[in-house]
């Protein structure tokens, strides 16, 4: 069981079918999870995201899946990317303030930068708390495209820079990983990191 990477499948929000090759590629066995009976046969969970941070709320409460995604967030490894990051965080400002999942102590803001947003492409990770997931990873580049960021102040594992603007591009608590960017589109680097989720 521990081997069967669950990834959420919820609705608009999820992205999975790139992140479901990046994982095979990188050796993993994924269950697409539809139903909150699911998750017991799953031993790691991925929450994708694409999207705003209020439709993917509303469609995680639409599925059935907040509490015992919730639940099954306390006992597996879990891995949310880009905006499955973001909705792990207490509070989002996206279309209104809605509530995420609260699992790390953090609220997501527009990004207030003197730049073009989205921020989009590739650009570097500088580690400032070691984490398995990032292992072999530190200062690699990773594709990013997000409007928002998570303003966080307890669990950030690595910043990124934008036009002098420095903000969070992952976080670690506990059995929690998150990254701001998109692994399944950072060639080996993506990999890689799937690689070590796999391996927790």
């Amino acid at each position: 069981m521990s081997n069967i990477i669950g990834l959420i499948n919820y609705g608009i929000a999820g992205n999975i079918h790139s992140i479901k090759k990046a994982i095979e590629k990188a050796g993993g066995i994924v269950k697409i999870i539809n139903h909150a009976t699911e998750f017991e046969s799953v031993g790691k969970i991925v929450i994708p995201g694409v999207g705003s941070f209020k439709d993917a709320m509303s469609e995680l409460e639409k599925d059935g899946l907040i509490t015992p995604l919730k639940e099954a967030i306390k006992s597996k490894p879990t891995l949310g990317i880009c905006l499955g990051m973001q909705i792990l965080a207490t509070l989002g400002f996206e279309y209104g303030k809605t509530e995420g999942l609260d699992v790390i102590k953090a609220e997501v803001k527009p990004m207030l930068v003197d730049a073009k947003v989205p921020h989009m492409g590739f650009n570097t990770i500088d580690v400032i708390a070691p984490n398995k997931v990032l292992e072999g990873l530190e200062n690699e580049e990773f594709y990013f495209m997000h409007s928002y960021e998570v303003v966080n102040y307890t669990n950030i594992a690595s910043l990124s820079d934008y036009a002098g603007h420095k903000f969070v591009s992952s976080v670690h608590f506990n059995n929690i990983y998150g990254v701001q960017f998109h692994p399944e589109k950072s060639r080996q680097a993506g990999i890689k990191l799937f690689q070590n989720f796999i391996a927790l």
